[in-house]
């Protein structure tokens, strides 16, 4: 049998091989692949926009303290430092899920006499979250963002 094996074998047996690798290419391994989707449909106009958010999160990297986020049977509960005096007790937050842009949250949120507010558990789906929260203060801009895993 191996005698019979000619030159002529081995480049059908390597086409044929090439063309199942590309077949599975085409038709299996897409089905393993996770969301694709872009991450905003905006994309172009918000990044002409990103230089504010640096300077946001600048602003905030110079602050002495920054806001302080903790994990809870109620949710997720972001509490601000008494040095931080937020215009309006206004603040903005976003939490944002990678794999599904449709267990995202996007919120705009007055602060409690606590200087503090909670997300709570029933807007959350077990995985991973940033949180990004922006604020002003004195008119300046500032943002500070957080990986979250949730349980």
């Amino acid at each position: 049998m191996v005698k019979n094996f000619n030159w002529g074998h081995g480049i059908v047996l390597a086409l044929a091989s090439f063309m199942a690798f590309i077949l599975y290419m085409v038709f299996i391994f897409p089905n393993g692949k996770q969301n694709a989707e872009m991450i905003s449909d905006n994309y172009y106009e918000e990044e002409m926009q990103y230089q504010q958010v640096i300077d946001a999160k600048n602003n905030a990297s110079q602050l002495s303290e920054i806001p302080k986020y903790s994990e809870s049977d109620a949710g997720i509960t972001l509490s601000f430092p008494s040095s931080i005096q937020v215009d309006q007790g206004k603040v903005d937050f976003s939490l944002f899920r990678t794999d599904d842009k449709n267990l995202d949250v996007n919120k705009s949120i007055v602060l409690d006499a606590n200087k503090s507010f909670v997300i709570p558990k029933q807007v959350l789906v077990a995985g991973s979250y940033t949180l990004k929260v922006k604020w002003k203060e004195k008119r300046n801009d500032f943002q500070v963002d957080y990986d979250i895993q949730w349980k």
